[in-house]
């Protein structure tokens, strides 16, 4: 064994434990270990960081645009209503409460033909006739979704002359958050794989740099935990200050779309910016802690 090795066994023989004041000892010197190899990486660690920051911030940009969109298609939906039509003689608060027992159903407004004929002749000029429209009921559904399972119920009552609803505009709403959610679960699995492959090969380096050291670990039987940790830490950093440097971008994303709820007058989702930059910093963290891990695992076998 050459005289680096012995150097190596005799720093190695520091970290066995035998109470827990060492094993607190040893914690803080892999804590160390963590930021040495952090620094033995070099300017590749701003490039993995700058890149992890990249990719953050296009997943937490996307996540806040998506949020945004759902709220807006929320709106719309919520101006939906089922316009029902009464056959004449029929008694419109039985009528309404017999709709309100149906899932989905948030609320039923009666419109009476007397004020439907007044607020139609303000805006037409009609001769002086007899009002021939009906009692209208207005049907609001819970989820632009449930609209057309809600007008299906309600078609099977024998006391409705005819129904309507914009069936085509609950359609693409309908659509729209399909299309949303899709993309969105899409961006989160790309999000993982270029984070672990990034992370992956970075923690390979360290490994392959310190591949004499971790094998005299493992002859002097150091528990697998004091190998992995440093190195599982280290992908967890990257994660983290990717995350860091992601928030200015975010930010300016987030004051744009906010204005852009001003200016239409929709409500922003509530704590969007706070969920958004949750998700982000606990996702990159566990994705850069799980891309060391895996790789640890593939070249290792610890």
């Amino acid at each position: 064994m050459n005289n680096s090795k012995l150097k190596i066994k005799k720093k190695v023989k520091k970290h066995i434990p035998k109470d827990w004041l060492c094993e607190l000892r040893i914690l803080y010197r892999l804590t160390m270990e963590t930021f040495y190899d952090i620094k033995r990486t070099g300017i590749v660690n701003l490039v993995i960081i700058t890149t992890m920051a990249a990719i953050l911030t296009i997943f937490g940009a996307f996540f806040r645009s998506a949020m945004s969109i759902s709220s807006f298609a929320h709106e719309l939906g919520n101006v939906l209503e089922i316009s029902v039509y009464l056959k004449s003689g029929t008694d419109t608060n039985i009528a309404k409460n017999r709709i309100k027992e149906f899932e989905h159903v948030e609320n039923v407004r009666i419109i009476p033909k007397e004020e439907s004929w007044v607020n139609l002749k303000r805006e037409m000029s009609l001769p002086d006739i007899s009002n021939p429209l009906p009692d209208t009921l207005h049907v609001k559904v819970d989820k632009p979704e449930n609209i057309s399972s809600v007008f299906n119920n309600i078609k099977q009552l024998q006391s409705v002359e005819d129904m309507s609803y914009a069936q085509d505009l609950a359609k693409k709403i309908q659509a729209l958050n399909h299309v949303v959610n899709t993309i969105t679960v899409l961006v989160v699995i790309i999000m993982g794989i270029l984070t672990i492959t990034i992370i992956n090969n970075t923690i390979q380096l360290v490994i392959q740099s310190r591949k004499d050291e971790i094998e005299i670990m493992r002859l002097m039987g150091v528990s697998n935990w004091y190998i992995r940790f440093p190195l599982i830490m280290q992908g967890a950093f990257y994660g983290f200050s990717g995350s860091i440097i992601a928030i200015l971008p975010i930010n300016c994303v987030q004051n744009g779309l906010n204005h852009m709820h001003q200016f239409f007058m929709v409500p922003a989702p509530a704590f969007a910016q706070s969920i958004v930059l949750f998700t982000m910093f606990t996702m990159a963290i566990l994705f850069g802690a799980g891309g060391s891990f895996l790789c640890i695992k593939k070249h290792l076998q610890v």
